[in-house]
């Protein structure tokens, strides 16, 4: 088997119509299936074929789409480096993973050519930006290739992909992502209940598509559907995109969501191609949920996943959110129902199912899931335990099989031997009309251990007190969670993926003192 092959078998049915939109540059399927070809024609002709690393280091654009079909025909192991990170980072990946082509945009090109120098790496860099003529540019390795059909066979438990990321933990790591864990992807989108992205659809990728944003690429060419590519995300460019491409289904993680949302034009925009706008990467509140129904319309959907599962175990449908809205208030706080072929417990600390209604960690099992981190041996045996995926995440079931996430382990906060789930009490935050954006940790605290502290952006042109905020949360929370502390803060920190950065929020209140978390 061969993941490239399905853009191949798209191709041959419909090679006019529309596969990649990246900024001024369009490809149909037939010239997406020859820059492909072509691609992994050079690689295999420079020997670099099945379990060879390589690896792609640029900002959002088509030729990272174009090398993503190109490595999967050659058999080869993509290594997806994030824009995002740190130069020792990107070091620590091109050497861990062995990467023996890299190919970077120019934003990124004089740092690792310094790596791959500086380290005597058996790599070559390959400038996406190059100049016409330079061997190492983009361009003249394509010129080494042929357009025709290029498809390495594969066996379904042959790693596909190296999904280097740190989490919340801070270290990087990575999931093997097997081609039969991609199949399982793949599977689950032509299989998605908002209706799958088949001919005629439009995917609109805002976000990085080395992560969240990109992983249903695959699936939107085994379906014949076209995507585009936002080269950098910003609200007004998103909007304009939606209404200018004609988008059906796009993908936003919350910190986009709530940009969005503020956007000035946003009420003013042709929506009504809309068939699916999926929310997830993190946890999203009820108050953004309603409000991203009153501007899309009801077509807003959540997804839960990981790396480690490579795609969605649960979903909460756009029927499911309106519900939520209309009769089920408590369902808007839900990540939905497992997907399909994925099994997905509550369990103790032992690995034993907990009744409806416990918390519990959450874990996951199926084709989809991955089976080991990449060199990474200990981390492999803390997560990957029985056959099942454990995600770090706590969460309950309900009696009718929806699941609630209700923080990650270590996000937990004891207080006076009460658990105090953060993102319970953010969600009773963002029901203040002046809350923005929030963050909760907990802080250490003579008396109880630890106390509940809200980092909180207001929304512009409003002066929201601490007390405020107090008593507005004692309509909605029991006192042992309301925030004694609240800090006003203009922005909050993000890590690399954009992410609201909770980890050096907490830090920062337990530098100096003995007992440490995060």
């Amino acid at each position: 088997m061969n993941l490239g092959s399905y853009l191949t078998r798209s191709a041959a049915h419909r090679p006019e119509a529309e596969a990649l939109v990246s900024g001024e540059r369009r490809w149909t399927y037939g010239e997406l299936e020859a820059e492909s070809n072509r691609l992994a024609g050079a690689l295999l002709a420079r020997g670099l074929g099945p379990g060879t690393a390589v690896a792609t280091l640029a900002g959002n654009r088509g030729e990272l789409v174009v090398a993503e079909m190109a490595i999967c025909k050659a058999g080869c192991l993509r290594v997806p480096i994030s824009a995002r990170l740190a130069e020792a980072e990107v070091e620590h990946v091109l050497v861990d993973a062995r990467v023996r082509l890299v190919l970077v945009d120019a934003a990124h090109l004089d740092a690792v050519r310094t790596i791959v120098d500086a380290r005597a790496l058996d790599c070559l860099v390959v400038a996406l930006d190059g100049a016409a003529g330079d061997p190492a540019a983009y361009a003249s390795l394509l010129a080494e290739g042929a357009p025709d059909p290029v498809a390495v066979d594969l066996d379904a438990e042959d790693p596909a992909v190296l999904n280097f990321t740190s989490g919340s933990t801070g270290t990087l790591k990575a999931a093997v992502q097997t081609v039969g864990n991609r199949l399982a992807n793949m599977r689950k989108l032509a299989m998605n209940p908002q209706g799958s992205a088949g001919p005629g659809a439009v995917y609109l990728a805002p976000g990085p598509i080395t992560h969240a944003s990109g992983m249903v690429i695959l699936g939107c060419f085994f379906r014949g559907s076209t995507v585009v590519v936002l080269p950098a995300f910003d609200p007004e460019a998103y909007l304009d995109a939606l209404e200018r491409e004609r988008v059906t289904h796009t993908f936003l993680v919350p910190v986009m969501l709530n940009l969005v949302l503020a956007a000035p034009s946003a009420r003013e925009r042709d929506l009504s191609r809309l068939r699916s706008v999926t929310i997830g990467g993190a946890p999203v509140s009820p108050a953004r949920l309603r409000e991203a129904v009153e501007l899309f319309g009801p077509v807003v959907n959540q997804g839960y996943g990981q790396g480690e599962t490579t795609s969605a175990i649960t979903f909460l449908t756009s029927e499911d959110v309106v519900r939520g809205i209309e009769s089920d208030p408590e369902l808007l706080l839900s990540c939905g129902r497992p997907v399909f072929d994925t099994e997905v417990r509550v369990v103790d600390e032992g690995g034993l199912p907990l009744p409806d209604g416990q918390v519990g960690e959450i874990v996951a099992r199926g084709p989809d899931c991955v089976k080991e981190y990449f060199h990474a041996p200990e981390a492999t045996a803390q997560t990957f335990r029985d056959g099942w995926v454990h995600t770090g995440d706590l969460g309950f079931f309900r009696w009718d099989g929806y699941l609630f996430i209700v923080d990650r382990k270590k996000d937990m906060i004891i207080s006076g031997g009460y658990n105090v789930y953060c993102t319970e009490v953010e969600a009773a935050l963002y029901e203040h009309p002046a809350v923005y954006e929030v963050c909760v940790v907990g802080v250490p605290d003579e008396r109880w251990g630890e106390t509940v502290k809200a980092f909180v952006t207001p929304h512009p042109g409003t002066d929201p007190t601490a007390e405020e905020l107090r008593e507005f949360c004692a309509t909605r929370l029991s006192r042992v969670k309301l925030p004694r502390l609240v800090e006003f803060v203009p922005r909050l920190p993000r890590n690399r993926n954009g992410k609201i950065d909770r980890r050096s929020l907490r830090q920062r209140e337990w530098a100096g003192t003995e007992r440490k978390v995060g």
